[in-house]
């Protein structure tokens, strides 16, 4: 499990609009992607080397592949990263405010302390 790659992933997803909708309308596909494309360039792997220690798992894997903030909150991904990523895929599915809305009802069973989020 890594949680600096988790984070990495929503990070660099929210920052390019195309992965933004590439990532909503085929999230499985977009996880195989980066998880081959942009991981080992983030972590400095060069000529071809790959990172061996540093990947997603399958959990997380799936978390991502099924747009699951719930499960990847409390994988340890970052809420602020989790937050604004949805939000940019999803927010004009709903009313103004209904994501967030949504959001903090589907963590509300989270109570304090949150799970860690250090990397």
């Amino acid at each position: 499990m890594s949680k600096y790659l988790l984070n990495k992933f929503l990070y660099t997803v929210d920052r390019d609009p195309e992965l933004v909708e590439r990532y909503r309308e085929d999230p499985r596909a977009t996880v195989a992607m980066w998880e081959t494309e942009y991981a080992n360039r983030i972590l400095n792997c060069i000529d071809g080397e790959s990172s061996t220690w540093l990947r997603f798992d399958d959990v997380e894997r799936e978390a991502l592949a099924a747009h699951d903030y719930p499960a990847l909150f409390e994988l340890g991904a970052h809420p602020f990263l989790t937050l604004t990523l949805f939000i940019a895929m999803f927010e004009r599915d709903h009313e103004p405010m209904g994501f967030q809305t949504e959001y903090a009802r589907r963590l509300a069973h989270v109570s304090m302390p949150y799970p860690d989020i250090a990397t």
